[in-house]
């Protein structure tokens, strides 16, 4: 039980633990930049490390349905929304280093990069469907929509997902690797969503319980006489 739902000062340290973890490499770079470190290519490498942290804590944050799925673990869903919120974080960051520091607000050459280049034709709407999700993050939120909306639109996570991976191999071009490792992840949590909805879908709906039958549930002659 103690695995499956935390107890409530458990779960706090281990919030405050992944806050600071999930924080760590934007501290990485802001004193990398204060310094100077940043390489040869201080913008570059911001672009670089904010896109990758952008997927890393998405990913993580969709293993909280299929951990919940195989091993009946409810803790993860409750840090599920900080994970998504630092993801919607990096992407902004990732987004703004494009938009400031390397096109310096150029709308012109944005637009055209946007229609030109493929990885940013499809990074940008990627990001975009992030937005209505940080969004609608709230409780408040989720009461206005309702339940069943809300889930409706928090399903865009999987196409934001989907391009994002695609942003990332076409941005690579020749070293693959981790875009190959991030869409077979994607994969796998996909593949387990699926396999449990299809086997819930093939369950009936009510499970017919049978009764034991004692020694006193003999029928009476009464009863055992046809009618």
């Amino acid at each position: 039980m103690a695995r499956k739902n935390l107890h409530d000062k458990r779960l706090a340290w281990i919030k405050t633990g992944v806050f600071f973890l999930a924080l760590l490499p934007a501290i990485k770079l802001a004193i990398g930049a204060c310094l100077d470190a940043l390489g040869a290519n201080p913008i570059e490498k911001i672009t670089r490390t904010t896109g990758y942290w952008t997927l890393t804590l998405l990913w993580v944050s969709l293993t909280a349905t299929p951990l919940r799925l195989l091993f009946k673990w409810n803790w993860p869903i409750r840090i599920r929304r900080m994970l998504g919120l630092f993801a919607f974080f990096y992407g902004s960051l990732h987004f703004l280093t494009y938009l400031i520091l390397d096109q310096f607000f150029d709308w012109e050459a944005i637009a055209a990069d946007i229609v030109k280049r493929p990885y940013i034709t499809v990074g940008f709407p990627a990001f975009v469907l992030m937005i209505p999700l940080a969004l609608t993050s709230t409780d408040r939120m989720i009461k206005r929509l309702g339940g069943k909306r809300w889930r409706w639109l928090h399903r865009l996570v999987y196409l934001s997902a989907i391009g994002g991976v695609v942003h990332y191999a076409w941005l690579v071009k020749k070293d693959l690797t981790n875009p190959l490792i991030f869409a077979v992840l994607l994969a796998v949590l996909f593949g387990i969503r699926i396999l449990y909805r299809l086997i819930g879908a093939t369950k009936p709906v009510f499970t017919p319980v049978k009764r034991k039958t004692s020694r006193t549930d003999k029928p009476t002659p009464k009863e055992s006489r046809p009618v």
